[in-house]
């Protein structure tokens, strides 16, 4: 199964935070990161009272299901010491199942396609940058990339994999 996966981290070395994630994932048997887009910062979404982010986008290979690919996550974010306390709040890292290939999935612990990427420029400028058809397994992301040009977002730097 291929998945498109978005991190952030906006606490302490926000670069080494993201490369230990993609380390993280590519540890996990039968699991490779296969594209990783640049680095970007962008300012807070919703809360904004904190420091800028760093995101990426990254294309993962995974014999996992979707829900076992959350928990995989969720593994991961408390391993590099994520503490949930405000609501889009900073994050020491942020992993969020965008795509797991075609599938719809809408349950209580997992939504994908993620209900909020297209509304995202630190999610679709990314991803873009992997898949620059602007389509993933027949989703078209492309097309939501025009209203999202007023969200501040630069290209800061790359992380090898």
């Amino acid at each position: 199964m291929h998945y498109i996966i978005s991190l952030g981290s906006n606490i302490g070395d926000r670069k080494k935070n993201l490369e230990k994630a993609i380390d993280s994932l590519n540890n996990i048997p039968y699991t490779d990161v296969i594209k990783v887009s640049s680095v970007y910062e962008t300012e807070p979404v919703d809360y904004l009272r904190q420091d800028n982010f760093y995101n990426i986008v990254i294309e993962v290979k995974s014999l996992f299901e979707p829900n076992e690919m959350l928990g995989i996550c969720l593994g991961i974010e408390s391993g590099l010491g994520r503490i949930r306390g405000i609501k889009n709040g900073p994050r020491v890292i942020d992993l969020d199942i965008i795509f797991a290939e075609d599938k719809k999935i809408k349950t209580k612990n997992l939504t994908v396609p993620h209900q909020r990427y297209n509304e995202r420029n630190f999610v679709l400028s990314p991803l873009l940058e992997i898949h620059p058809e602007g389509e993933f397994y027949g989703k078209n992301f492309k097309k939501y990339i025009d209203s999202v040009k007023e969200q501040k977002i630069e290209i800061v730097d790359k992380i090898s994999i």
